[in-house]
């Protein structure tokens, strides 16, 4: 335990705990709609750099906590897949959207990549028609009364 002493002579006590504490990656630290928006032009500009096929972007703000938006694409192989990723996670940093959270660089057949506001899904062909993201995440919401 520490205390320190603040100008005004009251002393502040802080406990430093012991053992791991859990990772939680934040929202980019400028926050609302206009950091996200900045967040997904930054990606698509870099995926169409990259020649990223079929681009999807999916609105998920108020659907889900994950994030404002996802983005759904495809590489021609799993080197193309991967060469987008890398591109995607050295184009985020450069715009200061750095620390994303990067899942299946190993194999090269699906890359999910998180930047707090945008969640990126690099697929291959195969891989993204057998999982089909889009049609889940465009299903019609039961509340709007779509449903019957």
């Amino acid at each position: 335990m520490h205390v320190l002493l603040l100008k005004e002579g009251r002393a502040l006590t802080t406990v430093h705990a012991k053992g791991r504490t859990p990772v939680v990656i934040p929202k980019s630290p400028e926050r609302g709609a206009d950091a996200a928006a900045r967040a997904l032009q930054a990606v698509l500009v870099s995926l169409e750099d990259s020649k990223a096929e079929n681009i999807v972007t999916i609105d998920i703000a108020g659907k889900s906590a994950l994030g404002d938006h996802m983005v759904v694409v495809s590489g021609r192989s799993s080197r193309h897949v991967l060469a987008i990723a890398d591109h995607l996670m050295t184009d985020l940093k450069d715009e200061g959207f750095g620390n994303a959270r990067v899942e299946g660089l190993d194999g090269g057949d699906w890359v999910l990549i998180d930047t707090g506001d945008i969640i990126i899904h690099v697929f291959r062909p195969e891989i993204r028609e057998f999982y089909n993201i889009e049609k889940m995440w465009a299903a019609p919401d039961l509340d709007e009364g779509t449903l019957h």
